[in-house]
């Protein structure tokens, strides 16, 4: 029997960059046409905010949280060396990378050879890097094909019509998995472990008109006059097809290590809040229908009653 060891790690794309580049994003927002006068008046940010933005637009703030995630990121890179995986299974949305207007599947498991990444590569000498890396350097990364086989043959066996592909569409690897190895690595050690991407649509109808970033606050709105793109799983069908990789890697001759790859909020999605910030107080309605769904008895039953709308609010 396979064992199963689960992780997390965010695939911030902002901690890529130096300290000094980390907090331009948020200065960048504040000039989209789309985000309200209201929150772009400091008078009316929360002193939270204000306080880490401090007298240097929130450099120093910047150093202190990327220390802090840089002992996380060693933390779990450590618990992953000593469970000594055969294999890395990461979740991960694609935000426009390869999930583009040809194929759009809720979910795609990756099944690549070896390959490698250039993270850097911008095509006028590289992008700017916190490892000081030139953009001709590449992030080589092993694939696991034949368990990538398995997995898919477990899914469409457990009733999962899983989709599986062994080579890119467009983009070598969506940001969620690249960022996730890269952050994995901190020290630049390397990342020995085979690995399989689990590519999953979580932005739905938001997909394709905000192209998998904040493109959407400096664009015109979708046209209402217009059928909306079809969604994401619901959260009842991404429960079941947890529960069936589960099931099939506990099936395995192999040791698996599983990460999700997220962020706390991708903002810009997020219309309750005007696209300006997470909504922080439901969290907690959230999550304990979360945990109670994967407690039996029940759990799939209490999933179905979890309505997308709501889980949208979370």
């Amino acid at each position: 029997m396979g064992e199963i060891l689960g992780l997390g790690c965010t695939h911030y794309p902002g901690l890529l960059a130096p300290d000094g580049q980390l907090p331009g994003l948020f200065h960048h927002l504040l000039t989209a046409p789309n985000v309200p006068a209201f929150y772009k008046d400091r008078a009316n940010w929360p002193a939270g905010l204000v306080a880490e933005l401090g007298n240097d637009a929130g450099v120093s703030a910047a150093q202190r949280y990327s220390a802090r995630l840089a002992e996380g990121f060693r933390a779990v890179r450590l618990a992953l060396d000593a469970f000594e995986p055969d294999v890395v299974l990461v979740w991960g949305d694609d935000q426009y990378e390869n999930f583009r207007e040809d194929l759009i599947p809720a979910f795609c498991l990756l099944g690549y050879d070896d390959f490698e990444v250039h993270p850097w590569k911008n095509g006028n000498g590289g992008k700017s890097n916190r490892w000081g890396e030139a953009g001709d350097w590449a992030l080589r990364l092993r694939g696991h094909r034949d368990a990538a086989k398995f997995l898919a043959t477990g899914l469409i066996e457990r009733g999962i019509d899983m989709a599986y592909a062994y080579q890119p569409l467009h983009h070598p690897l969506a940001h969620a998995f690249t960022n996730t190895f890269l952050y994995l690595d901190w020290d630049r050690h390397g990342f020995p472990y085979p690995v399989i991407p689990f590519a999953i649509n979580c932005y739905g109808r938001s997909l394709l008109h905000a192209q998998g970033g904040i493109a959407a606050l400096f664009v015109p709105p979708r046209d209402p006059s217009r059928p909306a793109d079809p969604p994401s799983p619901p959260p009842w069908r991404c429960m079941e097809v947890g529960k069936a990789v589960a099931e099939t890697l506990a099936s395995s001759p192999w040791r698996f290590a599983v990460i999700a790859s997220s962020s706390w909020s991708h903002c810009f999605l997020c219309r309750p809040t005007v696209i300006c910030g997470p909504i922080m107080k439901p969290t907690g309605s959230c999550s304990r229908p979360c945990r109670d769904a994967i407690t039996p008895p029940g759990a799939g039953a209490r999933w179905r009653r979890w309505s997308r709308p709501v889980s949208m609010k979370c």
